[in-house]
């Protein structure tokens, strides 16, 4: 996917020859990322479709769009199969809204001025990030409101709008998929303005939370049963009311080891009395299965929709060091407790988006070494949209050799 966000909108640029790259790809889409990736993933970064009716339909009807005339820009006219599109993040205002609390009407022109770039641009989708940290930017009996756009964690937005339906009315209105981007295990970022709202799981129910490092990061524990169904709920909400085209969640599962200082994340007491039971799992197998299961639900939720709803995940782009032979760097697999090669291999997502944020000239962590390495490990033939990190001229440099 590719970065278009408040500040690019100004400039226009950078992102207009960012685009022109990204359109040359022939692999099934392309996909770079908008800016969600923190310090510690740069970090790690530096160190080292399946045959069914979801598959195979156009990503945007070619009835949206009609709305703004001339169409010959927008998705429905791009061939089956592609995916071209943009993260939008809200985590610590990274893309939207520009900053906390602005009054509506600005927070809905800078929208649409970031959809009208994604068209302007050829895309045909927006992955639009509505639940930061165990909360929403759009109105849920389950979680409270994001402070990230009112600037009070459960405040609502005044004069009241939605801004989920908003963008997915603005979206189709134009042409794009839009689709629900969840960080499904973060409960509080420290970027965060004010305190936590009693609403917030972090105070309604603080023995799902764990507290980490001296930055301060709150975590909902993946192997409790009771945060698995809530952010299932959470999930089946948004399938359930809003006209959304996928199901989005990308690289943070268990949490990068900087967020706790490098030290093991503090579920001691929920594998001893896993152990206590008769489980026999080691501890990074009942990490592993815990962020199994909850993708595996996930799937099932999307799946039974009434509606087409696609689910993808974006993971860490290298599934493990050696895989394939001669690839370095950090280990998703022993770190996050993901496994998305599982996850293809069991057929239990849509689509996956790789973040492959490294040239074809860098060998330990080549882009097209491990894109190949992942499409031979995808037996059900679901799409493979590789994420490619587009957020500065030098980086554009080095897109157009990748792509």
């Amino acid at each position: 996917m590719c970065v278009i966000t408040q500040r690019h909108v100004a400039t226009g640029l950078t992102i207009a020859i960012v685009i022109a790259l990204v359109l040359a790809s022939a692999t099934c889409g392309s996909n770079s990322h908008a800016g969600e990736r923190t310090d510690e993933g740069t970090a790690e970064l530096q160190r080292g479709t399946r045959s069914n009716p979801r598959q195979n339909a156009e990503l945007a009807p070619a009835a949206r769009g009609a709305q703004h005339g001339d169409t010959s820009r927008s998705a429905d006219w791009l061939p089956r199969r592609e995916f071209r599109a943009v993260w939008v993040a809200t985590v610590a205002n990274i893309d939207w809204p520009s900053k906390p609390g602005l009054d509506v009407a600005t927070q809905q022109t800078q929208a649409r001025a970031i959809l009208d770039r994604a068209v302007a641009c050829g895309l045909n989708a927006v992955v639009f990030q509505v639940r930061p940290q165990a909360d929403a930017l759009y109105a849920s009996e389950h979680e409270p409101w994001s402070a990230f756009l009112t600037g009070q964690q459960g405040r609502a937005p005044e004069p009241f709008y939605d801004p989920l339906t908003f963008w997915v009315d603005e979206a189709h209105a134009r042409g794009l998929e839009l689709h629900a981007w969840f960080n499904p295990y973060r409960a509080w970022h420290p970027a965060c303005p004010g305190e936590p709202s009693p609403k917030s799981i972090v105070r309604a129910r603080p023995e799902c939370v764990v507290t980490l490092g001296r930055e301060g990061y709150k975590w909902m524990n993946p192997a409790r049963d009771d945060v698995r169904a809530h952010s299932l709920a959470v999930v089946r909400d948004v399938v359930e009311r809003y006209d959304v085209d996928g199901i989005h969640f990308d690289d943070y599962f268990y949490p990068y080891p900087s967020y706790n200082d490098d030290k093991d994340f503090p579920d001691a007491d929920t594998y001893d009395s896993y152990r206590s039971a008769g489980g026999k799992l080691s501890l990074h197998d009942f990490r592993r299965d815990a962020v199994n299961r909850f993708v595996k639900e996930v799937f099932a939720c999307v799946e039974h929709a009434e509606r087409r709803v696609r689910f993808g995940i974006s993971p860490f782009g290298i599934w493990r060091p050696g895989h394939p032979r001669g690839i370095e760097g950090f280990d998703q697999y022993d770190r996050l407790f993901a496994d998305p090669r599982r996850w293809l291999h069991d057929g239990d997502i849509d689509y996956l988006a790789p973040q492959l944020y490294w040239p074809i000239a860098r060998g330990p962590q080549s882009f097209p070494v491990l894109l190949g390495w992942w499409q031979t490990q995808n037996p059900h033939e679901r799409c493979i949209w590789p994420g490619i990190s587009l957020r500065n001229p030098k980086e554009a440099a080095g897109a157009r050799e990748t792509v």
